[in-house]
This record gives structure tokens, C-alpha cells and sequence, in this order.
């Protein structure tokens, strides 16, 4: 016997009729509602772009939600509730240094992202908690090489060249479809970054502020790049997109 029509869609270890776990659905799609996040990878490094939405005039421009550094070769993106993430990124922290004190090397990127899939999937199968209502890109450099990988509400995680994600990502993909390839250049990927988060933000019409980490491949250092770094590649991005709105 089924429960009754809507019990289903409020406790999380309740599967609906057609076999879906409708909280969990829910925090996918305060994911999609959130600000753009991307990762790309190339043979030079890794670079990890976020829409920071400036929410009042006084706000410090500077202070960034999206992009935290997790380890010295490892950063992470954040979309959805920032609030859920911040405490998911301060675990990726712990285990990133637990595994430097217990092995005395970086740990791999895709141990720490299965890790957190772990603890968010935990969240979907016991009743009086609900599911994380974030998605994390997780990128680093390790001993396998330049890693990119994307988690969801579920827990579940899969490895990519380049992901979007957040309320721009049809559009920031449909830009990585068509331009990215395996040989850019880290300077290349900044720049393709930059143009996904704009356009991205086009289209909601929103205030445009923008955050960029690079990770390179040869020193293997998260690095945040400064507003006078990000500007003349929002130049480039801008003027291009100029002169194609005169030629149409």
C-alpha cells in the first residue's frame, strides 16, 4: 500500500510511486537555481570560474562564496546553498589533511570527492535529515594527473573534461561544446571561462562579478586570480561580443 499523495514528497526515505525520492529532487533543482559554476580541464592545469552574485551596493566586491581552496592542489566550486556547502568543504579540508599527516602526500581528487559523495548520500536514507542542496566541482592536480569532477545532491559523482553547472549551465555549455578543446592552453582556458560566466550572466540580466582559481599543472598551487588579473579577459569577452551584436 502506497502512503498517502504528498507524504512521499516530505520524508526523505519514502520512494514515490514511479520509484523517485522527491526531497532529493528538490535540492537538484535549488542547484540548477543557483549561480553559475563551471571547471575545465586542460594539459596545463585546472581552472575553476564561479558567478558571484553581488547582493547589495556596499558588499565587498572581493569576498567570494563559490571558490574555496580545499589543498594546495585542490579547489572546489560551490553551487546551490552556500550555507550547506561551507560545511562540506570544511570536511574536504579535514580529509585532505588527514591524509597529508597519515601518508605525507596530497590526496587524489577523485578520493576526496567520492568521500564527500559519501557523507551527501548518507543524507538521502535516514529520516529527520534532508539532502545537501549543493553540487560541488571539485578540480586539483595529483599524481594521476589533472583531475575535474562534479558531485550532486545524490552523491553520486562523475569525472569531466569541462562541467557547468547552476542556472547559466545550457548556456556556458553550448560555449564549452563549441570551443573547448584538449590542447588549449591554460591562458586559453581562463578566457573561455570568463566568456561562459558573461554570457552566462547576459541572460539573467544580472549584475556581472565573476571569480577565477587556476591551478597549474607545474606548480600545483590553487591560486585565486585578482579582480586586475580577471579584467582583460572581461574586456576581451565584451569587445568581442560588441563587434558580433554590429555585424548582425
Amino acid at each position: 500500500m502506497f502512503a498517502e499523495p504528498g507524504t512521499y514528497d516530505q520524508i526523505i526515505t519514502m520512494f514515490s510511486p514511479d520509484g523517485r525520492l522527491l526531497q532529493v529532487e528538490y535540492a537538484i533543482e535549488a542547484v540548477n537555481r543557483g549561480a553559475t559554476v563551471l571547471g575545465v580541464s586542460c594539459p596545463k592545469g585546472i581552472v575553476l570560474g564561479a558567478e558571484e552574485h553581488i547582493q547589495a551596493e556596499l558588499q565587498n566586491p572581493n569576498f567570494g562564496w563559490k571558490i574555496h581552496k580545499v589543498d594546495d592542489p585542490v579547489g572546489a566550486a560551490v553551487v546551490g546553498l552556500v550555507a550547506d556547502a561551507r560545511i562540506l568543504i570544511d570536511q574536504a579540508r579535514i580529509d585532505a589533511q588527514i591524509n597529508r599527516l597519515t601518508y605525507d602526500e596530497p590526496i587524489d581528487v577523485e578520493v576526496l570527492t567520492k568521500r564527500i559523495g559519501d557523507i551527501k548520500q548518507l543524507y538521502t536514507q535516514h529520516a529527520g535529515v534532508r539532502p545537501f542542496g549543493v553540487s560541488i566541482v571539485f578540480g586539483g592536480v595529483d599524481k594521476t594527473g589533472n583531475r575535474l569532477f562534479a558531485t550532486d545532491p545524490s552523491g553520486s559523482y562523475r569525472a569531466y573534461r569541462a562541467v557547468a553547472l547552476g542556472y547559466g549551465r545550457e548556456v556556458a555549455e553550448t560555449i564549452l561544446d563549441e570551443e573547448y578543446h584538449e590542447n588549449l592552453k591554460l591562458d586559453e582556458v581562463i578566457k573561455l571561462a570568463v566568456k561562459c560566466l558573461v554570457k552566462a550572466t547576459e541572460v539573467q540580466g544580472k549584475k556581472l562579478a565573476v571569480s577565477i582559481a587556476v591551478i597549474p599543472s607545474e606548480t600545483k598551487r590553487f591560486r585565486m586570480l585578482t579582480a586586475e588579473e580577471i579584467k582583460p579577459y572581461m574586456r576581451r569577452v565584451t569587445r568581442r561580443g560588441e563587434r558580433n551584436r554590429r555585424q548582425k
